[in-house]
């Protein structure tokens, strides 16, 4: 996926260390994700509840999954369904743009991950 490409066009830069559904630290979004796993984002408390609420619980521990679960601070690449979602409840998380694979775009308009954007990294 060494072509992906953030919200801007440039190349995607990395989120994480293991995430996104490749496990690379990488938001991209093979042919078989069809999660489309593409927000950057940083955790929040209020979103790590929601999401829990939403049947996804992103805290918890899962040692069989090699899953450390998530806290507040820790950097995702999340489903762009689950982020626009959270938008609409109010909860959405703040994103790192440079990050956020351009396949986002098709499920969230990028004036709203820019109203989310986290200011600097």
């Amino acid at each position: 996926m060494a072509n992906a490409t953030n919200v801007y066009g440039n190349p995607l830069l990395l989120c994480c260390g293991n995430t996104g559904f490749t496990r690379e630290g990488f938001c991209y979004v093979p042919d078989g994700d069809f999660g489309n796993h593409s927000v950057c984002a940083i955790m929040t408390t209020e979103f790590l509840n929601y999401s829990k609420s939403m049947g996804n619980d992103l805290i918890t521990p899962m040692p069989q999954y090699s899953f450390p679960g998530l806290k507040p601070g820790d950097r995702w690449c999340l489903c762009a369904s689950r982020w626009q979602q959270a938008l609409v409840a109010g909860v959405a998380p703040p994103v790192i743009l440079a990050a956020t694979n351009s396949k986002a775009l098709e499920l969230v308009k990028l004036e709203d991950l820019e109203k989310h954007a986290y200011p600097s990294v």
